[in-house]
C-alpha cells in the first residue's frame, strides 16, 4: 500500500503544495522562495529517502517567517497523512550526523503525541535570507503537525550553515528509521493499540 500524501494550504499569506512519498528514493523538487530552506529540505529528502515535491509562494516582501512556518505545517500534515494509522511502524529512530566541525543529534517517536525539544546555539542572525530563529520554529511546527515527539540538538559547531545542515540530515536519517515497516509487527506499535488519539 503506497504511503503517499498530497496536501495543499492556502491563506492570505502563503500558498503551499507538498507531495510526499515516504517509500521513495530521495528524489526531490523544492521551490519555496527561501533558498536555504530549499537546501535544508533537500537534505531531509535525500537522507530520509523520501520523494518530496514542495512548491511555496509566500509574502516574502514581509519576511520569510510565514513561508517557513507554513511549509513546516504542510510537511507535517503530509507525513501524518502518509503514515495513516501507523500500523507496523518501527516508530522510533535517532541519528548523530557530523558536518565538518559541527555535530547534531535528532531523535523522534512517531507516537501521535506532538512535542519538541530543540537545543541549538546560533552565531549569526540569519543564513542567507532565513533567520536562524526559524530553524527551531520549523522543527517545533513540524513536530506538532506531524504528531511526533522530536528532540533535536546541536552538540557543538562554529558555522551556522554546518550546524543547520547536520540537524536536517539527522532529521532525514531519523525519520527514515522511524517510518520503516517492521514485518514482524502487524499491529500499531503501542500498548494503547492506537497512535491516532
Amino acid at each position: 500500500m503506497a504511503r503517499v500524501a498530497h496536501v495543499e494550504r492556502r491563506t492570505r499569506e502563503t500558498e503551499i503544495e507538498i507531495t510526499l512519498n515516504v517509500d521513495g528514493t530521495g528524489q526531490h523538487r523544492i521551490q519555496t522562495g527561501v533558498g536555504f530552506l530549499d537546501h535544508l529540505l533537500s537534505h531531509v529528502a535525500v537522507h530520509g529517502l523520501f520523494d518530496l515535491e514542495v512548491t511555496a509562494r509566500g509574502d516574502l516582501e514581509v519576511d520569510e517567517h510565514h513561508t517557513v512556518e507554513d511549509v513546516a505545517i504542510v510537511l507535517g500534515q503530509a507525513l501524518d497523512q502518509a503514515l495513516g494509522d501507523r500500523r507496523g511502524l518501527v516508530r522510533m529512530g535517532h541519528a548523530y550526523v557530523p558536518m565538518d566541525e559541527s555535530l547534531a543529534f535528532v531523535a523522534v517517536d512517531l507516537s501521535g503525541r506532538p512535542y519538541a525539544v530543540i537545543e541549538a546555539e546560533w552565531h549569526t542572525p540569519a543564513i542567507g535570507r532565513m533567520s536562524t530563529s526559524l530553524i527551531p520554529h520549523f522543527l517545533e511546527t513540524l513536530a506538532i503537525h506531524g504528531r511526533m515527539n522530536l528532540h533535536a540538538r546541536v552538540l557543538y559547531g562554529r558555522d551556522d550553515h554546518h550546524q543547520a545542515e547536520a540537524l536536517f540530515k539527522a532529521l532525514g536519517r531519523t525519520l527514515d528509521q522511524a517510518t520503516m515497516l517492521d514485518s514482524r509487527r502487524g499491529e500499531v506499535p503501542s500498548t494503547k493499540g492506537t497512535l491516532t488519539a
